[in-house]
C-alpha cells in the first residue's frame, strides 16, 4: 500500500492535459516546503500516521583530491558484469512480484465515499498465496474527521497479465507487519527465498515492486547496514534491513533481493525529505517464515500470554515509591494465566527463568521466546517479600 505521507500519480487519458496541474505544481510545492520527515509505507494518503522519531541531518565540510581519477585508467573499467547480474536478478524475480490494489469505504462529513491505495507483494506458492505487508491490505482507522473500513476488496495484477484476480485475505499480523492473501490461480512462479541472516553489509541489493501503481519496478542499490533497529511513533520496533534502493510508496511488501535473484527482505519502511535519499528498510525474510507458516495454517499468529499489563520501574520510580527495579503489574486479566498462577497487582517481576528482568519490553521479549504451554519462573517482589511464582503460558486470545 502507498506511504501515507505520499501522494500517489494517477495518470488517465482523461487527466493527461492536467498534467501540471496534477503533478508537476503539488511536486513542485513539495520540494519547496518539504522537511524532514520520517514515513512508513501505508500508501493511505493522510489517512494514517505512523511516523519514525525525526532525525536531524547536518552538513559536514569534506575536501576532495582531485587527482584521484588520473590514477585510474577509464578502459578498464566495465559494467557490462553489474548489467548483466541486474538483469539477470530482474528476469529471475520479477514473475514472483504481484500488484496489489485495495478498496476501502471512507466515510466523514461529505458522506460515504470509496478509495483505492495499491501495494506489492510476493508469490510464495505456485497455487496462489502471497506474502505482503499488513498495511497494505488493512485500511482501518478512524479519527475524528473519518472512517475507513476494512479493505472491502483486494485485487492482484501478475507479471505482463493485465487481468485483475480477486484475493482473499488469509491472515494478517500487525506486530510484524506481516499478511498473506491467496488468488485462484495455479502454476504461478514462486519466488526463491534467500538466507537473510547472511547478508553482508556493501552487497547488491535490488528492489521490486510496484511504487505508484508502476507495476514491474527494479531499483538496484546495496545493502547499507543489517540489524538496523527502527521504532514507530506508536511503539512499533522492527529490526531490519537497511538499503539504498530505491523504495517509494506502493514498493511495500514487494522483495530484496540479492545478486543470486533471492527474496531477502520485505520491503516495508523508507525516510524521505529534505537532505534525506536512499534510506529504505525491509524485514528479514527469516524472521517471516513462522509466521507465513501460522497465517496460513491458523489465520492468524499464536502466541503466549500471560495476562498482564505493566509497566517499567526506572530508578526514579523506585527511589520515589518505594519499590525494587523490574517490572510493576498494573493490570491483570481476570481467569488469565497470571491471575491463575497467583500474580497480583502491585507485584514486581524482577527475574524470569533466572535472567534480571529491567523493563517491560525484555520481559516480552522473553515471553515471546516461548511457546503456548511453556512455564517460566518468576521471581516476584510483593511488598518487599521475595516469592517465587511459576506461570504456564497460554494463547494470546
Amino acid at each position: 500500500m502507498e506511504e501515507n505521507s505520499f501522494k500517489s500519480v494517477s495518470m488517465t487519458k482523461s487527466h493527461t492535459n492536467n498534467f501540471s496541474k496534477t503533478i508537476f505544481l503539488p511536486f513542485l510545492s513539495g520540494v519547496i516546503g518539504a522537511s524532514l520527515v520520517v514515513g512508513v509505507c501505508f500508501g493511505v494518503p493522510k489517512i494514517k500516521e505512523k511516523i519514525l522519531p525525526e532525525q536531524g541531518s547536518t552538513m559536514q565540510n569534506t575536501s576532495y583530491n582531485t587527482n584521484v581519477g588520473s590514477s585510474i585508467n577509464p578502459t578498464s573499467i566495465s559494467l557490462k558484469g553489474y548489467s548483466e547480474t541486474g538483469m539477470g536478478v530482474a528476469d529471475k524475480v520479477l514473475p514472483s512480484i504481484v500488484g496489489i490494489k485495495i478498496e476501502y469505504n471512507v466515510s466523514s462529513f461529505f458522506g460515504m465515499s470509496t478509495s483505492t491505495a495499491t501495494g506489492s507483494g510476493i508469490i510464495i506458492s505456485s497455487d496462489g498465496y502471497i506474502l505482503t505487508n499488513n498495511h497494505v491490505v488493512s485500511a482501518s482507522s478512524n479519527s475524528s474527521y473519518y472512517s475507513i473500513t476494512e479493505a472491502k476488496s483486494i485485487k492482484v495484477t501478475l507479471f505482463n497479465d493485465e487481468t485483475e484476480y480477486d484475493a482473499k485475505l488469509i491472515g494478517r499480523d500487525d506486530d510484524t507487519d506481516l499478511a498473506v492473501i491467496k488468488i485462484e490461480k495455479d502454476n504461478l512462479t514462486a519466488a526463491e527465498l534467500g538466507d537473510s541472516d547472511s547478508v553482508k553489509v556493501g552487497e547488491f541489493a535490488m528492489a521490486v515492486g510496484c511504487p505508484l501503481g508502476l507495476n514491474t519496478t527494479v531499483t538496484g542499490g546495496m545493502i547499507s547496514a543489517v540489524n538496523r533497529e527502527v521504532t514507530t511513533s506508536d511503539g512499533g520496533k522492527y529490526t531490519v534491513i537497511q538499503t539504498d534502493a530505491a523504495i517509494n510508496s506502493g514498493n511495500s511488501g514487494g522483495a530484496l533481493v540479492n545478486h543470486e535473484g533471492k527474496v531477502i527482505g520485505i520491503n516495508t519502511l523508507k525516510l524521505s525529505g529534505t537532505g534525506v535519499e536512499g534510506i529504505g528498510f525491509a524485514i528479514p525474510i527469516n524472521s517471516t517464515y513462522d509466521i507465513t507458516e501460522q497465517l496460513i495454517d491458523h489465520n492468524k499468529v499464536l502466541r503466549p500470554y500471560m495476562g498482564i499489563e505493566g509497566t517499567t520501574v526506572t530508578d526514579e520510580i523506585a527511589q520515589k515509591y518505594n519499590l525494587v527495579k523490574g517490572v510493576y503489574i498494573t493490570e491483570i486479566e481476570n481467569f488469565g494465566a497470571a491471575q491463575k498462577a497467583g500474580l497480583k497487582v502491585g507485584d514486581v517481576i524482577t527475574e524470569v527463568d533466572g535472567e534480571t528482568i529491567t523493563t517491560m519490553d525484555r520481559l516480552i521479549e522473553i515471553k515471546n521466546d516461548h511457546k503456548i504451554g511453556d512455564k517460566l519462573k518468576l521471581k516476584v517482589n510483593r511488598k518487599n517479600e521475595n516469592l517465587d511464582i511459576e506461570i504456564t503460558l497460554e494463547e494470546e486470545p
